[in-house]
């Protein structure tokens, strides 16, 4: 088995989400979005599939890097070529992103679990077939009846666990909101959430990225106070001292690194330096679902838990693959938004959950997802 072709699809997709200018997602007007489709396809017509922005995605980057790593390689080499391209990151002046690396890490394990007509969260541990989920929510807002108050907050936690939710993450109000960030807001909306659910459901909080170390010591005593479950990225993670720093003055958990790059060899650096209390990782952040679990099991040598970053189906099976992470994050949320309507070129949800708060995993062959081939066809508008 060899990879003979690497191509992507550029489609348009009805959405209501729109991204203000600080790169928070927030409702809106409908409008249509693009996403392109990657497929790598071997020359027994093994095909697997990944999802991702186009601008993640070039043609450029493909013709330039990821096809002359592939091509004519055997797929089921995934650190391999997952080593070849990183190394090629180097050279690339900055192209050739972790981004790109994790739909191409993604659309490789897709191929072999549809090759081998197996879930690829099988593949890769099969620890269980259902994971308990956190309602994520989106940043706060100035939207009436929306997430612009902490009554507003309250309302929707109520929701949010009626709906099944067993903890809820809070993203508070963030730039370009005209009062954000504030330090009084964020806790009176905790304060409001916890006293709106009472004390058994598992709280979190995903602060403003850029408050100081005596503003994000403020907020997490007060989480302290509120019994949160942890509190994550609330200071620059370009700072790891900052965050060993608070880690050192709290009892919460620290989360981290979230957004920040480096992969595994990062996340190793925070684990030693003491720097959080619990590891975070996401595929798409880390660049790709191989290296997530290699941030998982370094976290599981150290008794830590790794927590997930992000929804999605290749996030969801790292989650149901491994031991040391307690949820999955489903979202993002908010009052004027279902999300439990799937998007247009999928059939149906990557992650269905139930009315006790699981999130069951698809035993369809790969990453599970039920892709509308049909629906992408129709909107193609660029191809290659």
């Amino acid at each position: 088995m060899k990879i003979e072709r690497v191509t992507r699809t550029v489609f348009t997709y009805p959405t209501r989400r729109a991204v203000d200018s600080g790169g928070h997602s927030h409702p809106g007007d409908e409008r249509q979005a693009t996403m392109a489709l990657l497929r790598i396809e071997a020359d027994d017509g093994a095909t697997g599939y990944a999802f991702g922005p186009p601008e993640v995605i070039r043609e450029e980057l493909l013709a330039t890097h990821v096809r002359r790593v592939l091509i004519g390689r055997h797929p089921f080499q995934r650190e391999a070529l997952w080593q070849d391209l990183a190394h090629r990151q180097r050279g690339s002046a900055g192209q050739l992103t972790d981004r790109a690396l994790a739909v191409v890490d993604q659309a490789l394990w897709d191929l072999a679990g549809r090759a081998l007509q197996t879930p690829v969260y099988r593949l890769i541990g099969g620890y269980r077939d259902k994971v308990p989920a956190y309602g994520s929510t989106m940043c706060g807002d100035e939207l009436p009846g929306g997430l612009a108050t902490p009554d507003d907050y309250a309302s929707f936690a109520e929701k949010l666990v009626a709906r099944g939710y067993k903890a809820i993450k809070l993203h508070t109000w963030m730039p370009p909101v005209s009062f954000a960030p504030d330090v009084t807001m964020d806790i009176k909306a905790c304060a409001a959430v916890r006293e709106a659910v009472g004390p058994d459901i598992a709280l979190m909080l995903d602060g403003y990225h850029w408050y100081s170390r005596t503003d994000a010591l403020r907020i997490g005593r007060a989480l302290e106070q509120l019994n949160f479950t942890w509190f994550e990225e609330m200071m620059d993670e370009q700072s790891m001292s900052s965050y060993k720093w608070l880690a050192d003055q709290l009892d919460i958990p620290i989360v981290g690194p979230e957004s920040m790059s480096g992969k595994h060899h990062l996340r190793a650096d925070w684990v030693a330096a003491n720097a959080c209390d619990i590891l975070r990782a996401g595929v798409a952040g880390v660049g790709g679902i191989s290296p997530t679990l290699k941030v998982a099991h370094l976290a599981e040598s150290f008794g830590m838990n790794c927590e997930i970053h992000g929804n999605g189906a290749a996030n969801l099976a790292v989650t149901a693959a491994v031991s040391n992470c307690r949820w999955y994050e489903r979202g993002l949320l908010h009052p004027f938004l279902d999300y439990d309507v799937p998007p247009a070129y999928l059939r149906s949800l990557a992650d269905p959950m139930d009315a006790d708060g699981f999130v069951h995993l698809s035993q369809a062959p790969g990453l599970g997802e039920d892709i509308d081939f049909e629906y992408i066809a129709a909107h193609t508008i660029e191809g290659s």
